[in-house]
């Protein structure tokens, strides 16, 4: 059985394993701490997971931004989508989803928004499933430091 709970700093370990599926590159164990406790404090990030019992089968992020045109409700930005190869297509993504979804709405959130690399057309379609539509275009440009 599946449920989705807030991930805690004792999940690091496992959420690094899944990231390094995600963007085929190793976190930063120390870094990933750090990183973890600013977002823990702040309520505008929310970072879930879906368990099988204490076995981490994916995780999503939401990130509440708050914006100032017309009645100044805030819009949400999903982030790190990721399931398990081994819990594919059992409906965690799905679950994880609905529940950022939910927490959205709760925010008062007048859309949820995010972007997938070109090359992901299963990712694409499992969106799609879910109501999101392909009518914007997204660009992103890597900083350097």
């Amino acid at each position: 059985m599946i449920h989705i709970r807030t991930l805690q700093e004792t999940d690091l370990p496992q959420l690094a394993v899944l990231y390094e599926q995600l963007v085929e590159e190793p976190s930063s164990p120390q870094r990933m701490r750090e990183t973890f406790a600013k977002l823990a404090a702040d309520p505008n990030y929310r970072l879930l997971g879906a368990f099988e019992d204490e076995r981490l089968a994916g995780s999503v992020m939401g990130v509440v931004c708050l914006d100032l045109i017309g009645d100044c409700r805030p819009f949400m930005v999903v982030e790190n989508v990721i399931v398990s190869d081994a819990f594919r297509g059992k409906k965690v993504g799905k679950l994880l989803m609905e529940e950022l979804e939910r927490i959205a709405r709760e925010c008062r959130c007048a859309y949820a928004l995010l972007v997938s690399s070109g090359f992901r057309t299963e990712a694409h379609a499992f969106y799609e499933a879910l109501g999101y539509t392909e009518d914007v275009r997204g660009f992103r440009r890597r900083l350097t430091l």
